[in-house]
């Protein structure tokens, strides 16, 4: 590859989510109450850079999908809203494995906040696993970035689950207890499992005993579907 090819990208900042691993994780932004809050790069962090973003409710994040960059690229993918054996070319899906590994995101603007001394910028709807480099941030800009007439006919075939979520009688007090500290946990976790997580070859059952764990923040959330509903059993401390 020659040089007039190949490009450096510096990350400016690391957005901390309460997704830690990539289980879980909302299929697409804005699906979820889920905040994040993005600390900049020491050369990145001047106030100036963010002058007037205010002005902005929506903002995209392009990051790196650092977890699976190691791994490469295929010219084709399985597409899970396909049942998760079918296959799309890279390009015509949402994959994390591409040829430059990057994302693209668009989540609400929270604006600026000063923690431990420091301002960073607060955003909500996230689906990124915490820790991601962010690359760049950009404005949303609805006359521009919204197309009335765009067609998806991936959600005709596989429209995102949106199932009824419910809490075991014995994790309703460590629920409140939960809350007390990330006071959207609940709202957070009915977003999330609502989704089904499961396997795409597993969604379609309403009956799954198999128990399933999602992490969020630093608690474990285990799971199972019974007659459609997605039934909290435990919630854990890492």
């Amino acid at each position: 590859m020659t040089a007039e090819n190949t490009f450096t990208i510096q990350k400016i900042a690391t957005i901390s989510t309460p997704f830690n691993q990539k289980f879980g994780i909302p299929r697409q932004p804005n699906l979820s109450v889920a905040k994040g809050i993005i600390t900049f790069e020491d050369t990145f962090d001047d106030a100036n850079m963010l002058k007037g973003i205010d002005s902005y409710s929506h903002l995209w994040l392009l990051f790196i999908f650092h977890q699976t960059i190691d791994r490469g690229w295929k010219s084709t993918v399985k597409a899970p809203r396909l049942g998760g054996n079918s296959t799309m070319g890279v390009f015509a899906s949402r994959s994390t494995h591409r040829p430059n590994a990057t994302g693209m995101s668009v989540v609400k603007n929270r604006g600026l906040h000063l923690i431990n001394g420091k301002k960073k910028l607060m955003v909500e709807g996230v689906d990124l696993v915490n820790g991601t480099p962010l690359v760049d941030i950009k404005p949303y800009l609805h006359y521009a970035d919204s197309v009335d007439s765009a067609t998806d006919s991936l959600n005709q075939l596989r429209p995102i689950p949106q199932r009824e979520v419910v809490f075991e009688n014995n994790v309703k007090p460590q629920l409140t207890e939960v809350s007390r500290r990330h006071s959207d946990f609940t709202q957070l976790v009915c977003d999330v499992l609502a989704q089904d997580p499961r396997p795409a070859y597993k969604q379609p059952l309403d009956n799954d005993d198999k128990t399933y764990k999602v992490s969020l923040y630093n608690f474990d959330i285990s799971f199972i579907v019974k007659g459609g509903i997605v039934v909290v059993t435990q919630i854990v401390a890492l």
